[in-house]
């Protein structure tokens, strides 16, 4: 289990509200003091104008889902069909029709999104066997030494672990998002207590099964070389044709996968969505009042869901000149989602190290928080260090990790715009909460 999504379930016990880790900024606040409206400029307010970038970071997150989909289905088609030439903007138009049934799941059909994702948990568990099962049944087997401590440097490092660090960016993306239920928390019953049981029940249930998943496919993989460089552009689809030698069967345990994968696409939507209406009804960015409309017929953030696929759809067209742009943008959803995780720990182990009162909670880690918020810092600090680095060398224009480059000019534009326009509308959203109360 990852430390910091014990992390997000008790921040979310006492941050019921949309904006999530902003409002827990807002209620961890260093300086312990309760920004009043007139009061503004408090170290918070700028942590909190760098919400205004993670915005946009979720906007990612959906981008590289929807293109991991889009290239998934196309990663199909060549296995069925050798002829077929792989060309990015076909993976650019997959993308569109993903994040474009997002959306509609998330407007028309927002009243039966509950019972879809009901049937796709269960997919998602049932899933796992109709894959693992034929694998274990089929494969031949590596042995422990080959599979468990073999280690290989493909990326032209000077040590293994140097490149094992770097390569941690791709698991890392699993880790990630375990907070997105709490930018819903506004349209949950009894929030503060039902978040945090679901976010510790998702790391459970996901925890556990992708620790199988990930031993079977160590057993299983094969030849490497051979499924890494595969025209599908995924390996483990490679992996299961090896495995089943049958098209169908490949076929029918990818699109377990797509399912999947989709569905987390239609989360993405909801959640930065809300995340986005929830920053603009806090006056956090510009066009504010547009931006926080909720539609009376559909009672959802319509604009903002719109906005959301807008944006994904337009920065899906880099992929069409520039696979590395893309692949930035990638990773920059990483770093910066973990630059989020990052302050609002530091924020909890500064009140709990000085002897602050927290916020009323209903679900607590005890006398445990401090080591675990200790040990998620330990666990991020590294991490998001070696995420902005290029994944192989030499290193060139093309394949460097430009996310660096984005990560700091998008900070440097959300403090821009804080300064001159920020300070002066912004109201934080523990203010609205206890003037409202």
């Amino acid at each position: 289990m990852d430390s910091k999504d014990d992390h997000h379930s008790n921040v979310a016990t006492y941050t019921v509200n949309d904006d999530g880790g902003h409002h827990a900024m807002d209620e961890l606040d260093p300086t312990g003091v309760v920004v009043k409206p007139k009061w503004r400029g408090t170290s918070l307010d700028k942590m909190d104008m760098e919400v205004l970038g993670r915005n946009q970071v979720l906007r990612a997150g959906l981008l590289s889902v929807g293109f991991i989909v889009g290239t998934i289905i196309q990663g199909l088609i060549v296995l069925n069909n050798p002829t077929y030439l792989f060309e990015r903007w076909h993976g650019t138009l997959l993308v569109w029709a993903v994040t474009a049934f997002s959306v509609i799941f998330n407007t028309v059909l927002a009243k039966r999104l509950p019972a879809v994702e009901g049937i796709v948990l269960t997919i998602h568990i049932m899933g796992l066997f109709a894959v693992i099962v034929p694998l274990w049944v089929l494969a031949p087997r590596a042995t422990a030494s080959e599979a468990l401590l073999t280690f290989t440097n493909g990326g032209g490092w000077p040590t293994t672990g140097l490149s094992a660090m770097i390569g941690l960016l791709t698991p890392m993306g699993s880790l990630l998002g375990f907070d997105c239920a709490v930018h819903m928390s506004e349209e949950v019953e009894d929030a503060s207590r039902t978040l945090p049981r679901s976010i510790m029940w998702s790391v459970y249930l996901n925890g556990s099964m992708g620790l199988i998943m990930a031993i079977t496919m160590c057993y299983c993989l094969g030849d490497l070389q051979e499924v890494v460089q595969t025209d599908t552009g995924y390996p483990f689809i490679q992996v299961f044709f090896n495995v089943t030698k049958s098209h169908a069967a490949t076929n029918i345990m990818t699109a377990i996968m797509i399912i999947t994968l989709t569905a987390c696409c239609i989360s993405e939507v909801a959640t930065s969505s809300r995340q986005l209406w929830s920053f603009a009804r806090d006056k956090g960015i510009p066009f504010s009042d547009w931006f926080a409309y909720v539609s009376p017929t559909m009672h959802i953030p319509l604009r903002a869901v719109l906005v959301s696929m807008s944006i994904t759809c337009t920065v899906s067209l880099i992929n069409i000149g520039s696979t590395a742009a893309l692949n930035a943008i990638v990773s920059l959803g990483v770093v910066s989602l973990i630059s989020s995780y990052y302050i609002t720990i530091a924020c909890l182990i500064w009140r709990r190290l000085r002897g602050e009162p927290l916020p009323q909670r209903r679900w607590s880690l005890g006398r445990y928080g401090l080591a675990v918020n200790i040990i998620s810092l330990l666990f991020l600090t590294p991490i998001w260090f070696f995420a902005f680095w290029p994944l192989s060398t030499p290193v060139e224009a093309s394949s460097m990790n430009w996310a660096v480059v984005m990560y700091c000019g998008v900070i440097a534009w959300s403090l821009v715009y804080y300064s001159i326009w920020g300070k002066h509308s912004y109201v934080g959203p523990v203010t609205v909460v206890k003037r409202d109360l």
